[in-house]
């Protein structure tokens, strides 16, 4: 989608010429490991808020999408039922960025991030959003942009089934490896353009080096 990837890679500690010299050194970040935390099973949308459960498990996602700046932390499911209004909010949350149109997305793919997360060992951290739902228009026009887009004319974004994700603090690769994990649906590795695709439609994986989204 070309956003840009600020890393920082060190900082400068400033000193008076009569101090001391400091030397300073890096905080290494410990290695991401998956656990093998156990993966929810698809739940119920109820017609109504009435139905949610009012005792049970609650579920978070927390979600920051890099167009729109928008932020989002909401409890989306309870037990095994999905929270009506949370999911319209995060229907909302992942309009297309260019039309604005939204789209009811299938809810387990609300699931797959969730469980994702779970087995990064990281639930209550946030998530960013690279794309969400794409109209057919948007989805064309991205596609026909140039020769190798990376952009599938029959995108699961279109079908509201798919999302492109990073997880700051957490590797590409070792995002797509987790992602794979969980044996659900579509995942894409987009190493140049640092992102992850994952998607709730049959389970397939890729890679793409382009500039370029899915």
């Amino acid at each position: 989608m070309g956003i840009s990837v600020g890393l920082m890679l060190f900082a400068c500690q400033a000193v008076s010429a009569g101090g001391p010299r400091v030397r300073a050194r890096a905080r290494l970040r410990p290695p991401v490991r998956m656990i093998h935390a156990a993966l929810l099973e698809p739940g119920v949308l109820p017609a109504d808020e009435a139905a949610v459960p009012e005792d049970g498990e609650k579920y978070v996602l927390r979600l920051r999408h890099l167009h729109s700046g928008e932020t989002i932390d909401v409890v989306y499911r309870i037990g095994d039922t999905y929270v009506p209004t949370a999911i319209d909010k995060l229907d909302y949350f992942l309009r297309d960025s260019r039309t604005q149109d939204e789209k009811a997305y299938d809810p387990r793919e609300f699931d797959v991030l969730h469980n994702l997360m779970a087995r990064l060992g990281r639930p209550d951290e946030v998530i960013d959003i690279v794309c969400g739902y794409r109209t057919p228009w948007t989805n064309n026009f991205l596609r026909t942009r140039g020769r190798h887009t990376g952009v599938a004319k029959n995108s699961q974004h279109v079908q509201a089934k798919a999302i492109d994700i990073r997880v700051p603090g957490v590797g590409t690769r070792v995002l797509r490896d987790v992602a794979l994990s969980l044996g659900e649906g579509g995942v894409g590795y987009y190493p140049r353009s640092q992102f992850v695709h994952v998607d709730v439609g049959p389970v397939r994986r890729w890679t793409f080096t382009g500039r370029s989204e899915d």
